[in-house]
């Protein structure tokens, strides 16, 4: 019977009350202990809203830690969606996402909430909670029983739009929770499971994080300052059983030496998702842990944060060479029914963890296979990926993105957005933004016409509309932009020119 994610982790403390749910540098916290400070914070949610109805949507201004832990929880027991909301990202761009989300509160974490306050949306109420105070409420027994409804939002998130707006993407708990329990099979996620949380809650990632360590009955650990950039420390200290991040964390980390070199034997399961994982970094990975099994995840948002999965064979010997180098994603969910278009080798997937579209209707043009609107695509139509894959020895392999959609660091990024936001600037006549993928780690780079600017001042400049992953890490300026034979910017010829221009210093 479908049920949902508030469902799935009070099963969890019914089953298991003193179990550990959540060990924060300093302090674990149980089960119980963790539904009881969830009942006191939705009740004082539901006051300080202070509506005549239910809640439906709650932002979370909250980095990894208590405020964000309870507080999605919190949320999910009014029966509210959740709308995180990155503290890095700028006021400008977090009141957007409030505005078109219809967000009715915020929930913010008091240790990184602004002095003065963002400029929210007109009537807005805020309510701001240390990790302290978030772990420390007493429930007064104010709110009625909660009622399980699959077909709730469970969440919102925002990604890169094509318009030079982010696009929203609602997702109901009847799309995740059959993700979230296929994974808790799959990796053997259990009690006595200390599983890593290196996913933001913008992340979509971050629900793999929180719901398939909390269903499954495992703890959830959080780094402290230093073990987050280092992922040697935040393994060994924290004797953690599975690991999930993006592959650069990888190359960063061989980058900057914090891969481990001494055994962890408490890790037995890795994963990595958000972006093509290569063979030379599956290979770093496993001469670091070599006891761990590596799986490749892959997922739009769209289907739930992941529908696919390969295994690495324990032996690297036996290790597929796919023709891009990069590790397989394998094979589709069977819950889930997927084609691959003859023409454009695009991924096309539907079933119960499609979502049923965009927030905004306009953006489900062209989206979905065989549906011209108007009204919401019908649960039969598969969702077009947008990504083009190939079959080499009866699994999936990932061969790049169908449009100019690019991923830096497992973040999904329409080069629109960033595009959009340079020709707003004075001296900037046109842009067009590609990705360098010559080192280990990819990077943004900004071609752009219309007077120099110096690369402090663009930075500076764009840093007040976007946050730090769209900014570009190169500006390269240009008399005029190239074009093909139909008059289209030449993203070919901007490449060749950009690996012909120097790299400028860091800022």
């Amino acid at each position: 019977m479908s049920t949902t994610l508030y469902r799935l982790v009070a099963g969890t403390a019914e089953r298991l009350p003193e179990a550990p749910a959540l060990e924060l540098p300093g302090r674990t916290v149980g089960y119980h202990d963790l539904l009881t400070a969830v009942e006191a914070l939705a009740e004082r949610i539901q006051r300080v809203a202070d509506t005549a109805g239910p809640i439906t949507r709650v932002g979370l201004f909250a980095p990894k830690g208590a405020v964000a832990c309870v507080g999605y929880l919190a949320a999910l027991r009014l029966g509210a969606a959740v709308v995180p909301l990155n503290p890095a990202y700028p006021a400008a761009r977090t009141h957007d996402v409030c505005e078109r989300a219809g967000v009715e509160l915020v929930l913010a974490d008091a240790t990184v909430w602004p002095d003065p306050a963002p400029d929210w949306p007109t009537g807005l109420p805020t309510l701001t909670r240390t990790p302290d105070e978030a772990l420390g409420g007493t429930p007064r027994g104010t709110l009625p029983p909660y009622a399980a409804d699959p077909d709730r939002l469970a969440y919102v998130l925002f990604t890169s739009g094509t318009t030079g707006r982010p696009k929203g993407i609602p997702v109901r708990h009847r799309n995740v929770v059959p993700f979230v329990e296929h994974n808790i099979a799959r990796y053997g996620i259990g009690p006595g499971c200390r599983m890593s949380h290196t996913f933001d809650l913008t992340f979509d990632a971050s629900v793999f994080d929180l719901f398939a360590t909390w269903g499954g009955g495992a703890t959830l650990v959080v780094a402290d300052r230093s073990e987050m950039f280092d992922p040697a420390e935040y393994l060994g200290r924290r004797s953690l059983t599975h690991w999930f991040s993006v592959p650069s964390a990888i190359s960063v980390s061989a980058q900057f030496g914090t891969l481990p070199s001494r055994p962890v034997p408490t890790l037995r399961q890795s994963m990595f998702g958000g972006e093509q994982l290569t063979r030379e970094q599956a290979a770093l990975w496993h001469t670091a842990v070599p006891d761990s099994l590596i799986d490749n995840v892959y997922g739009p948002s769209e289907l739930a944060v992941g529908c696919t999965g390969y295994r690495l064979p324990r032996d690297p010997r036996r290790w597929p060479r796919t023709a891009n180098g990069t590790v397989p994603i394998g094979r589709v969910y069977g819950s889930l029914e997927h084609l691959v278009t003859p023409d454009l080798g695009e991924l096309c997937v539907r079933g119960p963890q499609r979502f049923d579209g965009y927030l905004d209707a306009a953006d489900d043009a062209g989206r979905f296979l065989d549906h011209t609107g108007p009204g919401r695509p019908d649960p039969s139509r598969h969702y077009r990926t947008g990504d083009r894959v190939g079959l080499e020895q009866g699994q999936l392999v990932h061969l790049g993105r169908l449009d100019d959609q690019l991923k830096i660091m497992g973040f999904r990024i329409e080069p629109g957005e960033i595009e959009a936001a340079l020709r707003r600037l004075p001296d900037v006549a046109d842009a067009v933004v590609i990705a360098d993928a010559r080192g280990d780690v990819a990077e943004l780079v900004a071609c752009y016409t219309g007077r120099p600017v110096p690369r402090r001042d663009l930075v500076r400049a764009l840093r007040r509309t976007l946050p730090v992953h769209l900014l570009p890490r190169r500006f390269v300026h240009l008399e005029s932009l190239p074009r093909n034979a139909h008059g289209k910017t030449d993203r070919a010829a901007l490449r060749s020119l950009t690996t012909e221009a120097p790299a400028p210093a860091a800022p």
